[in-house]
């Protein structure tokens, strides 16, 4: 096996993985959370939430450009902060939360699944996982361009859901809309952050992308920005649509719309579901393989992993291991809580980026994407606030 692996992915490709990771099963049911907090104003949450993940991902970016790598927090971490141990306890933390969380999407996605096909559940985890793994091993351009298909579906959706919502009569709620409350529309955008985790991910695919120093930054940015826009307009239609109080209640908030303007059952949107369930998998698994590659290239125990296929050119052994884990994971792990320990974590892993991009900037200016001092620093408020809050929650 050689070491390297292969430069295949274009801005395209990967500004649609970008996308694809964000834009996941989450928004199917976020939208009536966020919605208790704002009311109608609930897209201005949208909006705020994609400002506070803005420092923290540029930060992502100008770090992509000084260090462009696999597990890219990992190094990150490590050279900012000094600290090898602690890029490890990183890029570690990375592994378990994508390849974990990845379990419980895919038990998700087989929910959906078992509900319109009769399958064993058991069955569907272990093909689909086991399938998923497989188009992971066989090249990245492969599993990204797979990723993009289930990205387009989802977009689909998500734009016949705002076609409903825009052609409904309008609710009582919208037709005399109450005054802006500032907390709820704060606080919905600090919950609304959680459906924007994934724009880190981007940066793992740094050593097989094309001209990584001008592709990550793009794909980072403008991932960012279609995701915050396709949020915004699918909660406009939404707030419109279904009336408050009975879209707060709901665990299937964009059904209530599909059925207010055209009537059905909304099924449909749980097939959709289970093709985001499917690409968050595969995006874990391309994910947290290319970290414990690039973890391997530390010496130590994991350097075993640090392996490419001379034909497929992807990280054979830890693909494998990551998709067994998640498997394993969708099969027997408790998953009650996976949530917000998963975005406790990531949210961890934001501070750290952004205190370390801080101390590398001032020990050195210069990189191929600079972003002013301010953005990390400020990246690094809003993070830990957002950590705060994500603790409090869990308490």
């Amino acid at each position: 096996m050689a070491d390297d692996l292969r430069r295949r992915i274009g801005p395209g490709l990967l500004t649609a993985y970008g996308v694809g990771v964000m834009v996941g099963a989450g928004i199917y049911v976020l939208v009536g959370a966020v919605a208790a907090d704002a009311g109608i104003w609930a897209p201005l949450s949208f909006l705020v939430a994609g400002l506070i993940a803005a420092p923290t991902a540029m930060s992502y970016a100008e770090f992509s450009t000084r260090l462009p790598e696999a597990a890219g927090e990992a190094a990150y971490v490590g050279r900012g902060l000094s600290s090898r141990a602690l890029a490890l306890l990183v890029g570690l933390a990375i592994t378990a939360a994508g390849t974990i969380s990845a379990g419980a999407v895919l038990r998700g996605g087989v929910g959906y699944l078992t509900t319109a096909v009769e399958v064993p559940s058991v069955w569907a985890i272990l093909i689909l996982g086991a399938a998923l793994t497989t188009v992971a091993i066989l090249g990245v351009l492969e599993s990204l361009a797979l990723a993009a298909v289930f990205t387009v579906i989802e977009i689909a959706g998500l734009a016949l859901v705002a076609w409903a919502g825009f052609t409904a009569p309008p609710s009582v709620d919208w037709a005399a809309p109450a005054a802006p409350h500032l907390v709820g529309i704060g606080l919905g955008g600090v919950l609304a952050f959680f459906a924007f985790i994934g724009f880190e991910d981007i940066v793992n695919m740094a050593e097989e992308v094309e001209r990584p120093a001008r592709t990550l930054p793009l794909a980072i940015l403008v991932s960012l920005v279609i995701t915050t826009g396709l949020y915004a307009v699918v909660t406009l239609a939404t707030v419109r649509a279904v009336p408050l109080a009975q879209l707060s209640g709901s665990e299937s908030p964009l059904v209530l719309v599909w059925q207010g303007a055209q009537g059905g059952s909304g099924e449909f949107l749980s097939a959709i579901a289970v093709f985001a369930a499917l690409n968050g998998v595969l995006a874990q698994i391309v994910m947290a393989s290319r970290v414990l590659y690039g973890l391997g290239k530390r010496p130590g125990p994991l350097a075993m992993f640090h392996r490419a296929h001379p034909r497929f050119g992807t990280p054979v052994r830890a693909t494998t291991l990551i998709g067994s884990l998640v498997v394993l994971a969708a099969l027997f792990v408790p998953l009650a809580t996976l949530a917000e320990t998963t975005s406790a974590i990531l949210l961890s892993v934001f501070v750290l980026v952004n205190a370390a991009l801080v101390l590398e900037k001032r020990r050195s200016p210069e990189a191929p994407f600079r972003v002013p001092m301010a953005v990390p620093v400020v990246g690094l408020v809003l993070s830990l606030t957002a950590l705060t809050v994500a603790i409090g929650g869990m308490a």
